[in-house]
């Protein structure tokens, strides 16, 4: 029987197949609505198991599908999700039917119906399509951008304007106002604000690890070095006008080789904290990821916390003493009013730190840098504009008041 075949009275070739059935063949109907209601039922192909590759014929065209509709209706719940995207099932529904969310920060997928996103390597970020993940850009306050070119001018204006005004002093060192007002320290506060300006140069730029040194030691030691050459100024001026009674001139004990030896003393202190945080925890490169997404900020990292702590507490201790005693001499002679030119000049460095806290607390990124720098310039500028422009003043363009008899008040009504 397997081998029989024969063509029966409608002309189909019939025989058996190995399991002893018969070749199938079966029409395929499309029930359809006619335009009174009625259904009537059509054939729009077949199935002919004797057509070997060709089994299967149906004509779309004459297929009228659910709602009196020809097009193909979806039979899926939900569409494809495209790249970018990930399934959110639908509680309580079928598998098949999601939402496609997009992808997070940080995430892709790269395919359709992706059920989780792909995250991104550390250094590298989705892009805006959400389906790859491309490299994430080095950020840093450069040279050549607008605000790294202000703050450069500010800079190197500072740096100038400091030697310009050694210059004059240099110039004048033999006029009465100069020598009064303690060549040696002038000097040497005028190139530790020269250093400070400078000093402001390193947060430019890409970071390294010899940069990071040089811009933590470099800031440390600067400012305390301004900060011991006015304490001792104060010192001087204090002791000049309070200790003046017979038998109370301490002022000959407190000749300039204390002087010096206060200033190397303090300066040292810093210098001896700056070497111990150095060998304990250096200054590092860090590659912040979390500051500015999707970029990587690069940044020094200070090392120890409390080796920071104690290089700030140290200059803003010196700094509160240095205040404290300007200001008991406030009330000096208007003649030598240098003391009020100091409190001045301290009062503005100390607002610019205290409120450069806040400030450093909210803000990321390279503005996060850009705020240091502008603490530093603008204190700098502080004590180089209040303790140094009314002596130029008086130095380069009341040159009549720069003698001996109007700096001791004997023919002038007023000070510089």
């Amino acid at each position: 029987m397997k081998n029989v075949q024969f063509v029966d009275r409608t002309g189909r070739k019939l025989y058996f197949d190995e399991n002893g059935d018969t070749v199938p063949k079966y029409d395929i109907i499309n029930w359809q609505q006619e335009a009174d209601g009625s259904i009537v039922v059509r054939r729009v192909g077949w199935y002919d198991g004797s057509q070997k590759g060709q089994e299967l014929r149906i004509d779309q065209a004459s297929i009228i599908w659910n709602g009196n509709k020809r097009e193909l209706p979806v039979s899926v719940c939900s569409q494809s999700c495209p790249p970018g995207t990930r399934q959110s099932m639908k509680q309580g529904e079928p598998i098949c039917c999601f939402d496609c969310v997009e992808c997070r920060d940080g995430e892709i997928s790269n395919g359709t119906d992706f059920t989780e996103c792909i995250k991104c390597p550390a250094d590298y970020w989705s892009n805006e399509k959400r389906d790859e993940c491309v490299p994430r850009q080095m950020e840093f306050l450069e040279f050549r951008e607008p605000l790294g070119i202000v703050l450069t001018v500010l800079a190197v204006l500072g740096a100038v304007l400091a030697v310009s005004i050694t210059g004059a002093f240099v110039k004048h060192r033999d006029t009465p106002l100069v020598r009064a007002n303690n060549r040696e320290l002038s000097f040497l506060l005028l190139g530790s604000l020269a250093l400070c300006f400078l000093c402001a140069l390193t947060f430019i730029g890409e970071p390294s690890g010899g940069v990071c040194v040089l811009r933590q030691v470099g800031f440390a030691v600067g400012f305390v070095l301004c900060i011991s050459c006015i304490l001792v100024k104060t010192i001087v001026v204090l002791l000049a006008f309070r200790m003046t009674a017979p038998n109370r001139n301490v002022m000959k004990r407190f000749r300039p080789v204390h002087q010096r030896a206060v200033v190397m003393v303090t300066t040292c202190v810093q210098i001896a904290i700056c070497v111990g945080f150095l060998l304990s925890s250096p200054p590092s490169v860090h590659k912040n990821r979390e500051a500015v997404i999707p970029k990587i900020f690069v940044e020094c990292d200070a090392g120890s916390p409390l080796a920071l702590f104690c290089v700030l507490a140290y200059t803003g201790f010196l700094a509160v003493i240095n205040f404290g005693l300007a200001f008991l001499a406030r009330n000096l002679p208007d003649n030598f009013n240098e003391a009020k030119f100091i409190t001045f000049s301290l009062l503005v460095f100390v607002v610019v730190w205290i409120t450069f806290i806040p400030a450093y607390i909210s803000t990321k990124g390279k503005y996060l840098t850009a705020v240091e720098i502008f603490a530093i310039l603008s204190s700098s500028f502080g004590l180089l504009v209040c303790i140094f422009f009314p002596k130029c003043y008086v130095i380069l363009i009341r040159p009549e008041l720069n003698t001996k008899n109007k700096l001791i008040g004997r023919d002038s009504k007023g000070g510089f």
